[in-house]
């Protein structure tokens, strides 16, 4: 079983930063990989990037890749979202999910469990 927690989410200006991060407890964490999606009335929305278990598989989704970096701490149980260069487009409520995507790793039903959001805004 594993429990997810969202923070660092916010109002930035268009060209600033964030860090978002996703506090993961329970025994079975090191079993999941970690992901971020994004959802936003009107928008386009969905996956955003993931990591791997071991860190050495990060895919991101084209429209943030060379913006966004996302990390693992294994010793805070914690995976983090860097996100630099924000711009309005990137406006949505962010979550973090944790999952086994053997098969798929862009798509919301690879992940078991997902934390509650955590709102970033861009304004112009």
């Amino acid at each position: 079983q594993v429990q997810l927690v969202e923070a660092g989410g916010g109002l930035v200006q268009a060209g600033g930063s964030l860090r978002l991060s996703c506090a993961a407890s329970g025994r079975t964490f090191s079993r999941y990989a970690m992901g971020w999606f994004r959802q936003a009335p009107g928008k386009e929305g969905g996956f955003v990037a993931a990591i791997s278990r071991s860190g050495g598989y990060t895919p991101y989704i084209d429209s943030v890749e060379g913006r966004f970096t996302i990390s693992l701490d294994n010793a805070k149980n914690t995976v983090y979202l860097q996100m630099n260069s924000l711009n309005p487009e990137d406006t949505a409520v962010y979550y973090c999910a944790a999952g086994r995507p053997s098969l798929s790793w862009t798509t919301m039903r690879s992940y078991d469990y997902w934390g509650q959001g955590t709102q970033v805004t861009v304004s112009s």
